[in-house]
């Protein structure tokens, strides 16, 4: 009986707490729409805040307060975009730019014989079946997004951030033959008569995109506030795309560039150690990697302010917000930037903006790089093929040279020519070392010989060398770029491993038209060095083995000549 009793009171409990839960559910007082919180929403702490401006830190505190709810907004739609060059997605949600396409760019080149007609016609990427390189990107692991928005001043209505929804007049634009220019419109409007128009602009043959956001205040109030636009990024975990031919790296990451010390890389690691908070007039913001950049560039007449963050997830951020404006009731303002978002070719961004051709590294050795990289341009703009315009420059380089290695060449004649003579005082004074070399400075001071004379043009051209590696290796213009016959990219190692063969050949010959080394030792090094070398440039770019044959085989033909004229003189 007393277990039964137990039964009834514990089932009378459960019921009266399930019909107290159901009453909850119908009458109980709802939550505020504030607080709910969408757990798929994406957290906000990437919006712009500067740590040393408390006035953008009240503002910001003000619009991410009334911006929660946006968490609730239904899932945007994307917009495609496509020019002769970029095919892009505009996402309604903030209208960041996503998944953007270079469609003259292909991933890897094909070696198809039919694509390589279409391509002589002059198709792009797609049009030839191939996968174009994609520089912004929404997959998770891969993220890297274009974003843009406007901040209110404390106490005012919001203004739309990258989080806000828009609406879009239609899914897809796609740039018509005869047509020069495209613009995509978005429109936020909210309840107080401020409307915001975010208009994308695109052009022919471009990679610039101006965004244009436009503040109708309709309110019987004025409105203040601040634009802003960044990058966000997930750092290349697989580097593979920044492994340059030779094994070193090229640099992956963030970039400013400020009216006062100009060119400046902001790496993910110093953006996750220090937070960067510089003000400038005009300058750019930008990330980069091997052969692109991506970079928003906002006017040049007004004072920027430029930021970095460390988010969550290995996430980075860095942007640029202008200077408030106010927005009188019943009037309108503008605010414009620009977003470039392609190929790192130099005079292209020479006119796009002030600096942004360094984004193109040559290393320390951007004084010699920069000339070389002119140079090329100038002759290939004539021969119209990079291998060739490579050896004009080679041809070029030994004509500056040439009065340094004409003595030089001079000196190893000669040197050549007492070689006989210095064997004999080896032998003479085998025993008597000291003596030797006593003797031996005598003969070289008699016969005006210069022992090092030989070595001062290798050591010369090593830094021409390296600039020249940097230059092969950063300029996109080299990247798929043939030559002939098997040499299909000068930026990548010979296939087939002929150019470093030839090389070493050529690099034996000179070394026979060199006097060898009294010391046998010293001799026996001497002669792998052609070996050692050979394997050295396997793996260097095509482009520059071809650089160090020619200058080789140029070597050759004015060491061969002077030898000739000395032995002719007696």
């Amino acid at each position: 009986m007393d277990n039964i009793r137990f039964i009834l009171i514990v089932t009378f409990a459960m019921l009266v707490f399930m019909l107290w839960q159901a009453w909850e559910i119908d009458y109980g007082p709802k939550p505020e729409v504030a607080a709910i919180v969408n757990p798929t929403a994406p957290a906000k702490e990437d919006l712009p805040l500067a740590s040393t401006d408390t006035s953008l830190q009240k503002e910001n505190a003000g619009h991410n307060a009334i911006a929660i709810p946006d968490a609730l907004a239904p899932i945007a739609k994307t917009i495609k975009v496509k020019t002769d060059v970029i095919a892009l997605e505009i996402d309604l949600q903030g209208g960041t730019i996503t998944n953007l396409d270079l469609l003259s760019y292909p991933e890897e080149k094909t070696n198809n014989l039919v694509d390589k007609l279409r391509g002589m016609v002059g198709m792009n990427a797609a049009e030839v079946n191939t996968t174009p390189v994609r520089l912004f990107d929404n997959n998770e692991d891969k993220l890297f997004v274009a974003q843009s928005g406007l901040i209110a001043g404390s106490g005012l209505a919001a203004a739309p951030n990258h989080y806000t929804v828009f609406s879009g007049e239609q899914d897809h634009y796609t740039l018509q033959p005869g047509q020069d220019s495209l613009t995509i419109p978005l429109t936020w409007t909210d309840h107080n008569g401020l409307v915001i128009s975010k208009l994308f602009t695109l052009k022919r043959g471009s990679y610039e995109i101006t965004l244009d956001q436009k503040v109708s205040n309709h309110s019987d109030k004025a409105w203040s506030g601040r634009q802003y636009s960044q990058l966000l990024r997930v750092p290349d975990s697989s580097g593979k795309g920044n492994i340059l031919t030779g094994g070193m790296r090229a640099y992956n990451g963030g970039v400013i560039y400020t009216e006062k010390n100009k060119y400046q890389k902001i790496s993910f690691e110093d953006m996750a150690d220090n937070t960067l908070d510089v003000a400038t007039k005009g300058g750019w913001t930008a990330m980069i990697q091997h052969y692109f950049a991506s970079a928003w560039i906002p006017p040049a007449d007004q004072e920027n302010h430029f930021y970095t963050k460390e988010l969550k997830d290995g996430r980075y951020v860095i942007g640029t917000y202008s200077p408030s404006v106010t927005v009188e009731s019943n009037t309108e303002a503008e605010f414009v930037s620009r977003l470039f978002a392609g190929p790192k070719v130099q005079p292209m961004m020479e006119a796009i903006a002030p600096g942004l051709e360094l984004t193109v590294d040559y290393s320390v050795l951007t004084f010699i790089g920069k000339p070389i990289y002119s140079l090329l341009n100038i002759i290939h703009g004539a021969i119209g093929n990079w291998g060739l315009a490579i050896m004009g420059v080679t041809f070029c380089i030994k004509l500056l040279f040439f009065p340094l290695s004409q003595a030089s060449f001079k000196s190893m004649a000669k040197m050549r020519k007492i070689q006989p003579r210095l064997k004999e005082l080896q032998e003479r004074f085998a025993d008597d070392r000291p003596r030797f070399n006593t003797e031996m400075m005598g003969l070289y001071k008699k016969e005006k010989v210069n022992p090092l004379g030989g070595c001062l043009p290798i050591l010369i051209q090593i830094p021409v060398f390296m600039a020249l590696y940097w230059v092969l290796s950063e300029t996109i213009e080299f990247r798929q770029a043939p030559f002939m016959l098997w040499i299909q990219d000068l930026s990548i190692q010979d296939p087939f491993y002929i150019l470093p063969i030839i090389m070493g050949i050529t690099m034996k010959i000179q070394q026979g038209l060199n006097p060898a080394p009294i010391d046998p030792i010293q001799a026996k090094v001497m002669k792998m060095f052609p070996i050692v070398f050979t394997i050295f440039f396997l793996f260097f770019p095509a482009g520059l083995v071809l650089y160090w044959v020619c200058n080789n085989t140029l070597s050759i033909i004015q060491q061969t000549y002077i030898t000739k004229q000395i032995e002719k003189a007696g």
